[in-house]
């Protein structure tokens, strides 16, 4: 069960990172991270997922709520 909500916010995340034109080494700049630990969350074959704090910053430089990367109803 954790797997699917935590596919569903790391491509959440994805998505609006490529809507908003923001490359994933941009991304990993603006909130303190590797480039390589952006890469390694977006890729299924790796284990690094986000934390809430990374999230927060997220959130804060796609200027939207965290609650946009969560699904409306459970999975």
């Amino acid at each position: 069960m954790e797997k699917k909500i935590e596919q569903f916010v790391i491509d959440r995340v994805r998505d609006i990172r490529q809507e908003k034109g923001i490359s994933q080494a941009e991304l990993a700049g603006r909130i303190d991270v590797s480039r390589g630990f952006i890469g390694a969350v977006e890729n299924p074959r790796q284990r690094a997922k986000y934390n809430l704090i990374v999230l927060n910053e997220i959130a804060k430089v796609f200027d939207c709520s965290i609650r946009d990367f969560f699904p409306e109803k459970y999975l």
